[in-house]
Formats: C-alpha cells, structure tokens, sequence
C-alpha cells in the first residue's frame, strides 16, 4: 500500500495512511457519512463524550509511553458538563497523543489509528462500520499480494446474503440472552467471556459440539458476528478499566452483543447486496 490510499465506502472516499507501519483512517470523511457539511462538529461532538475520552485515554495508555496522564485526568474529570468541549487539536497538544493527528493539503484532514477509526465508524453507524471494515479488509489483502487479488466485496457479501434475508436465521444470529448461572460462571480465559456473550458458549463447548468441523468458533463466525466481536473487544477492554467484576462485563457485553447485531441484521444496505 502506498503512502496514501483511498478506499470506497458507501459511497463516500475514505483516506487511509501509513505511518510507522501503522495504518491511519481518515475521521474527517468517516465524518461526512453523517453530515458531509459539518464533519468537524460530528468529530468534537463524538470527542466531548466521556466513554469516547475513556476509550482513547485507555489506547494511549497502551500504546503510548510519552501520554500526559495528569492531563488526560483534567480532560475526564471534565468531560460530562454543558460548557466541556473537545477537538483533536487540543485532545493532542494537552496529552501528546499518538492515536490521532491532523494534517493539511491535498490529503489532510484529522487521522486516527485505525483502532480508533473503526471505534468512531461505530458511533456514526453500525452498518457504516461493516462496510468500513470490509474496504479496509479488501485494502490489506491486496497490500499482502497485489498480483493474486481475486477476492471481491460484493461476492463475499452475497455468501451470507441468504442468511440475512430469513427472520429464521435472523432467530439463529442474533445472540441469546444468558440466564444468571451462565453470567455468574467464572471463565479462565477473557476471551471466552466475548465468546459467551456473543455465541453463548466457550470455544471448547463450540469444539464439543462440533467434533469435525476446521477452524475454531470464531472461523465459524458470519460477517456481522465477527464485526460486533471487534467492537466487543474494545468495549471489554474498557469496562476491565473501570474495575467491573467479569459477571458485570458478561451481562452487559450480552445486552450490547444482541442489540448491535439486531442493527446489523437490520441494516437497510445489506438487504440491497443481491
């Protein structure tokens, strides 16, 4: 991949950037999905919210030995009152941040890593975000060997379009909500507890029950499912943060896995893909 490269999606010219070996998405035409005239408002708007704030302290703090946690403390202590704004500018200058950064001329805008950038398409749109993903999927593939690209956005979406289209299958992905000895079940392995929030059950269950199949539970996953688990992670990681036992996170990992594949499975862009 080129230093800049543009990806389609929806409709809308998405940029994407490298930057020591990391790829960066562009929030200012992520933005234009939900108001191409005022994409710096959606963005400020998106960065005033106290989860948003708690989520990008936290990717700092993971990725960043240089953040300004003091400041960062100011910042959230902050966020939540009517007279509490946030941009990127000052987000960066106050807490020497690394996840995001802006940049003027032809290819500018405000960039985040992409961590970041699919947690923003998260709050724009759910179905946004599918798409997003998918682009950026096809993108990197092609990155790993140009000359042997044959896979195709509109082909791999018509393998589960049968799937989307059935209120019968609809029943089957969207995820059951679990009874309260599943929830207070202890599990060794954090991974198991996304696994039962959005499957209900563990990897070795899923490997019980299906004895001869390849791959794992997760190699099993449809589309939405594996789009709903990415942004599972970045959530758990959060609530790990804010000291919530593991029966706590399960439950609400549970709540917010049925209500964003009921979204997806819903979304009005997936029903036209025949």
């Amino acid at each position: 991949m080129s230093k800049n490269h543009k990806i389609e999606v929806q409709g809308i010219a998405v940029w994407v950037t490298k930057i020591n070996e990391d790829d960066y998405i562009s929030l200012t035409d992520i933005a234009r999905q939900k108001d191409a005239t005022r994409s710096d408002y959606i963005l400020q708007n998106w960065m005033r919210n106290r989860s948003t704030l708690e989520y990008l302290g936290l990717w700092e703090h993971l990725n960043n030995p240089d953040f300004n946690s003091i400041e960062f403390d100011g910042i959230k202590n902050q966020a939540g009152s009517n007279s509490f704004s946030m941009t990127p500018k000052r987000w960066i200058e106050q807490t020497n941040a690394i996840g995001i950064f802006s940049k003027t001329g032809r290819y500018g805008g405000t960039f985040a890593h992409r961590d970041i950038a699919f947690e923003f398409a998260s709050w724009i749109s759910a179905e946004f975000k599918l798409y997003l993903v998918v682009e950026f999927q096809r993108l990197k593939k092609e990155e790993e060997d140009p000359g042997k690209l044959t896979w195709n956005f509109q082909r791999m979406l018509s393998k589960v379009n049968y799937a989307i289209h059935t209120d019968a299958v609809k029943e089957k992905l969207i995820p059951q909500i679990l009874n309260p000895h599943q929830i207070k079940y202890v599990y060794a392995d954090e991974a198991d507890i996304l696994n039962m929030a959005l499957f209900g059950m563990t990897a070795r269950e899923w490997r019980t029950l299906n004895p001869n199949e390849k791959g794992n539970i997760r190699d099993m996953a449809s589309i939405e499912q594996l789009v709903v688990l990415s942004n599972m992670e970045s959530i758990n990681a959060m609530l790990i943060h804010n000291g919530m036992t593991q029966a706590e996170r399960l439950k609400q990992l549970n709540e917010i896995s049925i209500s964003q594949m009921t979204s997806l499975l819903q979304a009005n862009g997936l029903k036209k893909l025949k």
